[in-house]
């Protein structure tokens, strides 16, 4: 499925970066415009179709921070996206929806981002009902090391 996905003519990068600043956070990010559109999440994302993060969008970053892991900051997860529907991505944030479809190695299946409020910066992220949901799940506990060190924020290389 990941192959495909990435061969797909509207996929980019994604990443999920695990970062210990003023407060531990996941930084969401989807390649978009040759930049990450960047949303912070404080409890990560969740696997559970039921549950809604809190994601408040953040300033883009380069694509070559998807490769940034540090003392205070790992790469959760990285995989391909690719949009849902007909409208274009930046057509779908400026409607205040973005459906899209992830296939990473801990993040998979359907997914979206939805404004909830008139500020440009509050959003949700939200797992859809699909085969890869799994209710009850908290993935960000279950799966907390890097994917590419296998490190975690708590006790550094494996």
């Amino acid at each position: 499925m990941a192959e495909n996905l990435c061969e797909d003519r509207w996929a980019g990068i994604y990443v999920v970066q695990k970062h210990r600043a003023t407060q531990l956070h996941y930084d969401f990010r989807l390649e978009m415009d040759g930049v990450l559109k960047s949303w912070a999440i404080p409890k990560g994302p969740s696997l559970d179709h039921t549950q809604r993060r809190l994601a408040m969008l953040v300033d883009d970053h380069a694509l070559e921070h998807a490769e940034v892991e540090a003392e205070d900051c790992i790469i959760w997860d990285r995989g391909c996206w690719r949009p849902q529907g007909d409208l274009s991505p930046e057509e779908q944030l400026e409607r205040g929806l973005l459906e899209f479809e992830l296939a990473g190695e801990k993040l998979t299946g359907g997914w979206g981002l939805v404004r909830f409020t008139d500020d440009p910066k509050n959003w949700l992220l939200v797992k859809q009902k699909d085969e890869r949901s799994r209710p009850g799940s908290e993935v960000t506990t279950e799966e907390p090391e890097s994917v590419v060190t296998g490190k975690t924020l708590d006790r550094g290389a494996p």
